[in-house]
């Protein structure tokens, strides 16, 4: 055979398609995609897919949650902390809808997972067949984009469609529902990935002129101020960022999804807005002359009344999705595009600067926070343990490396306050949808994702009860995960607001919790609880060289309240110290 026949014979072969069966089509198309670990719990619509997983175990991790809302928030904080798609898999019908909170948790985060779910047959749609739920009915409001499949012909096409969709411009949750006769049929199999997709522009182009607009604008500003998001990680935005920051001397605050993106540590870092952000940069929003805006969406617990926020400010929004631009704060000078290139443009035209006498008015105001709210939680005199002290034994001992995990409650906003980050990618949370349960199953798809650093699943005893049978999956696993549960044997945030708001009346709130030690150690998992002040830094330092998982439970006071806080529908200027 000569030279010619040859590459003939090979770009023959390199084309020629293959007869295999959809379940295992799935398992090619994830493999094309890179997928080594994925999330989900066996059924009968989903089994053919779960058969092929067996022969192919040796490629793909799969990871047996013990529910199936754990395999999507294992999915989100495996994509958070890796920044990939993560991939989550269940049956039809309650597997299928269990998977719902996560689904709307990453569209509302904006976190890239991929959801495949089983579906009973295709001749059976609509007919109310076992564990027959319209999964993509109910999901189109939280997805990104969903679809089913009834043929075995679509599965690949379909699959890379989804990753794509995922992944480019602002992440977000997809959803594939495969009917269990598409599993089994057959169909001649080749991948291509999803390189585009009509009139979908994930990503849209940076106009020059605002950037010129926006630079102009901040050249003149006397007090400028830099809201960031969690767009500027989910653009890889973070080196540029500091270099718009450092070179125009400008105060930069972060809202809990942008955490990490510029280290805590740094000198125009000045803490977090929001309803219990921090008091100099909530208060100082109304005093800027310009407001700018990176990668955040003007949450309401960001803003508070929007009647009253920053309405002093000429506002310049950067942001990759038009849909966020103008629709709860009006922009004078929007940036479309995405935050790396947006900033890195924006970075050449602006002026050198330092505006130190508005830096000294936070400064001062942290004073102001730190003499009546920041040193008592952190180093405080009471008898009873408060959360505040023990992040910062975590920060003690991690020296900021590691990644935290929270959930949602006063721990999540105390553990966002003190939680100090040297690294991008570190602080993990449930945002905008606020969800309980999320921190536990979320942390073991962290540190799988990023095995070589430490994860800290920080939990309040409310939330962990919501998904407490992760633990299984933990230690199924071996896990090196460490878990602190911060016990104050009440619904923490509801009770502040019924004590603030509700003249005390405690309805529903207070917790009668089990022994959480003998649960953990139940499940194999090396435990410890502590009840006093001088247990903490021991306690703590065991559990940050246990090379095993690790489970901390801390006992807290019951009534201590989170404070700074804006309370809901007040103006940021109303944030209150106590």
């Amino acid at each position: 055979m000569n030279n010619t026949q040859t590459i003939t014979k090979t770009k023959e072969m390199a084309n020629k398609t293959e007869r295999i069966t959809g379940s295992e089509a799935i398992i090619r198309c994830l493999i094309a995609e890179g997928v080594d670990i994925l999330y989900g719990y066996p059924g009968g619509a989903i089994m053919p897919v779960y058969d092929e997983l067996f022969k192919y175990q040796d490629r793909i991790h799969h990871v047996l949650t013990r529910h199936e809302q754990g395999a999507a928030h294992a999915a989100q904080g495996y994509a958070r902390i890796s920044g990939k798609v993560g991939v989550a898999l269940a049956t039809s019908g309650p597997g299928a809808t269990n998977l719902v909170t996560g689904i709307a948790d990453a569209q509302i985060d904006s976190t890239p997972i991929v959801c495949i779910t089983g579906q009973v047959l295709s001749h059976l749609l609509g007919s109310d067949a076992f564990q027959e739920t319209d999964i993509v009915g109910i999901t189109t409001p939280v997805t990104k984009w969903n679809v089913q499949v009834t043929k075995s012909s679509q599965i690949p096409e379909a699959i890379a469609k989804a990753f794509y969709i995922a992944k480019s411009g602002r992440p977000g949750p997809v959803l594939v529902d495969i009917t269990k006769d598409a599993q089994f049929g057959e169909l001649d199999f080749e991948y291509k990935k999803c390189t585009g997709v009509r009139s979908y522009i994930p990503v849209p182009k940076t106009n020059p002129g605002a950037l010129e607009a926006a630079a102009d604008l901040i050249n003149k500003a006397k007090k400028p101020l830099i809201v960031w998001g969690q767009g500027v990680i989910l653009g890889r935005a973070e080196a540029e960022l500091k270099a718009v920051v450092e070179k125009a001397g400008i105060p930069a605050a972060w809202t809990i999804l942008g955490a990490s993106a510029l280290p805590t540590a740094h000198p125009l870092n000045v803490g977090m807005v929001g309803m219990h952000g921090n008091y100099a940069p909530n208060k100082l929003t109304n005093e800027c002359d310009v407001f700018i805006a990176i990668g955040m969406r003007f949450d309401d617990r960001v803003t508070g009344d929007l009647n009253t926020y920053a309405k002093q400010a000429k506002v310049i929004h950067f942001d990759i999705d038009p849909a966020e631009i103008n629709k709860n704060v009006i922009a004078d000078v929007p940036v479309l595009g995405n935050a790396k290139e947006s900033l890195a443009g924006l970075l050449p035209l602006l002026n050198t600067n330092t505006h130190t006498d508005w830096h000294q008015e936070f400064k001062d105001l942290y004073v102001v926070e730190y003499d009546n709210v920041i040193k008592d939680d952190i180093t405080p005199v009471k008898e009873g343990l408060t959360m505040g002290e023990v992040i910062r034994q975590i920060n003690i001992q991690s020296k900021g490396d590691a990644a935290i995990v929270s959930d949602v409650g006063q721990h999540q906003m105390i553990a966002c306050r003190y939680a100090e980050f040297t690294t991008t990618k570190s602080n993990i949370t449930s945002g905008g949808l606020g969800t309980m349960g999320f921190a536990l199953p979320a942390a073991i798809g962290a540190k799988m994702a990023a095995p070589e650093r430490d994860v800290v699943a920080v939990i309040g005893d409310g939330g962990f009860q919501m998904n407490i049978q992760e633990l299984g999956t933990v230690f199924q696993q071996k896990i090196a995960l460490k878990i602190v549960v911060l016990n104050n044997e009440f619904l923490g945030m509801v009770r502040q607001w019924q004590q603030l708001f509700f003249d005390k009346r405690y309805a529903s709130t207070e917790m009668t919790n089990p022994n959480f030690i003998a649960i953990a150690e139940g499940y194999y998992i090396r435990a410890r609880k502590v009840t006093k002040r001088e247990e903490l830094a021991d306690a703590v330092k065991e559990m940050m060289e246990s090379k095993e998982a690790y489970f901390l439970e801390v006992c807290v006071e019951k009534e201590d309240n989170v404070f700074p806080m804006v309370p809901s529908g007040a103006s940021v200027s109303d944030i209150r110290l106590c």
